[in-house]
C-alpha cells in the first residue's frame, strides 16, 4: 500500500514524542500490513516518553513507538498462508530469531536476538504497522477490541501468575500497576484462596478492589510482613508476585513469604539492590523466578481461555481513552499514576 500515515515517533534523543506524517510501511513476503484500530500505552512507553537511562541506552531514534494494539489486516505478503485481508488481530511484538538456543528449546520469549517492535523497530502508535505472520494472534469474536489491545500486559500477568501452582494458594502482589492489578483477577480465576495487594496509590487501591483483591495493604501506614503473617496464621504467603521493582517492596516480599514459597519477580529495579542470600533465600528455601514477556504461545491460549470463559474481566482495568492527537495529555495521566490502562483510539 502506498501513501503516508500519522505516527507517534521518537524523532531524536530526549523527552517527549512527535506526531508526524510518515510513509506507510512496506511489507516483506512473510509479513502483513495492519490498519491499527486501538492502541494502549505501556509502562515501557512511559519510560521512552520520559527518556530515562534505560531508554537512552536502548532506543535508536527515529522510531515509531507502541507495542500494544488491535487492528485489521489490509494487505498480506506472498508467503502468508494462515491469515487474510480483513482478519482482526493483535500480535506478539517480540520478533524472535527461531535459531538461538532459547528459541530451539521452547523458550522463544527469551530469544537471544529479539527485536521488539515499538522499541527496536517501528511499532503500533501509527495508522499502520507491518508484522511478521508468525507473530500474529487472531482475535476471537467474543473478545472486546479494547481488551485485545492489551493482550501484551495481560500476558505478562498470566505468565507471572501461572508460572507455578495456584489452586488453594495465598498470593501477595507487590505493586498495583496495570499488570499487578490484572494479576489479581488471574490468580483468583486460577483458584487462589486469597489475593493480597500491597500498593500506596489510592487510585490503584480502588482498582485493586474492583479486580477482586481480598485485602489491600498500604505499605506507608502498615507493616506488610506482619499483616501477611496475621492473614496466613503465621505462615506467610505461598506465592509472592513482585510487580513494582521497588527495593523496599522486594525486601518486604522476602519477609512475607513462607518457607519454600514461590517468589516470582516481574518488576524491574532502577538500580542494583542488596539481598541477604543466606537469611532471605537459602535458609528458608525460597524458590525464585524471573519473568520476562509471555510464553510463546502457551500464554496466549491461556489469555483467550480466561477472557472467553468470563473467568477474568479486565474491563475495569481500562480507565482512560484518548484520540492519538491528544497523546500528550494521555502520557501525562499515565505518568501521574492515576490511571489503569490508557487506550489511544
Amino acid at each position: 500500500m502506498n501513501g503516508t500515515m500519522k505516527a507517534l515517533r521518537k524523532m531524536k534523543p530526549g523527552p517527549g514524542l512527535e506526531l508526524v506524517e510518515t510513509t506507510i510501511p512496506g511489507i516483506k513476503h512473510d509479513e502483513v500490513l495492519i490498519k491499527v484500530i486501538k492502541r494502549a500505552i505501556c509502562g515501557t512507553d512511559l519510560h521512552i516518553y520520559k527518556w530515562d537511562e534505560w531508554s537512552e541506552k536502548r532506543l535508536k531514534p527515529p522510531v515509531t513507538t507502541g507495542h500494544e494494539f488491535y487492528g485489521e489486516i489490509v494487505e498480506t505478503g506472498q508467503e502468508v498462508t494462515h491469515y487474510k485481508k480483513g482478519d482482526l488481530v493483535t500480535a506478539e511484538m517480540h520478533v524472535v530469531c527461531h535459531q538461538c538456543f532459547q528459541c530451539r528449546t521452547g523458550n522463544a520469549h527469551l530469544c537471544e536476538n529479539v527485536v521488539i517492535l515499538g522499541v527496536d523497530g517501528n511499532g503500533a502508535f501509527a495508522d499502520y504497522i507491518a508484522v511478521p505472520e508468525i507473530n500474529l494472534w487472531r482475535v476471537p469474536p467474543e473478545i472486546d477490541p479494547e481488551l485485545a489491545a492489551i493482550y501484551d500486559p495481560f500476558g505478562n500477568a498470566v505468565h507471572t501468575v501461572m508460572s507455578g501452582p495456584t489452586a488453594g494458594k495465598t498470593f501477595l502482589i507487590l505493586g498495583g500497576g496495570p499488570i499487578g492489578i490484572a494479576a489479581i483477577a488471574v490468580a483468583k480465576a486460577a483458584g487462589a484462596a486469597m489475593v493480597i495487594l500491597s500498593e500506596v496509590s489510592q487510585y490503584r487501591k480502588e482498582l485493586g478492589r474492583k479486580m477482586g483483591a481480598d485485602r489491600i495493604i498500604d505499605p506507608k501506614t502498615e507493616d506488610v510482613p506482619a499483616v501477611v503473617k496475621e492473614l496466613t496464621k503465621g505462615q506467610g504467603a505461598d506465592v509472592v508476585l513482585e510487580m513494582s521493582g521497588h527495593p523496599d517492596a522486594i525486601a518486604q516480599g522476602f519477609k512475607s513469604i513462607r518457607k519454600s514459597g514461590r517468589y516470582t519477580l516481574l518488576g524491574i529495579p532502577a538500580k542494583p539492590i542488596t539481598v541477604d542470600f543466606s537469611q532471605d533465600i537459602i535458609f528458608p528455601g525460597i524458590n525464585i523466578q524471573g519473568i520476562n514477556g509471555r510464553r510463546m504461545y502457551e500464554t496466549w491460549y491461556q489469555m483467550d481461555a480466561f477472557l472467553i470463559s468470563g473467568k477474568v474481566d479486565l474491563r475495569p482495568l481500562i480507565t482512560h481513552r484518548f484520540k492519538m492527537a491528544d497523546y500528550k495529555e494521555a502520557f501525562e495521566i499515565g505518568l501521574s499514576g492515576n490511571s489503569g490502562k490508557i487506550i489511544l483510539e
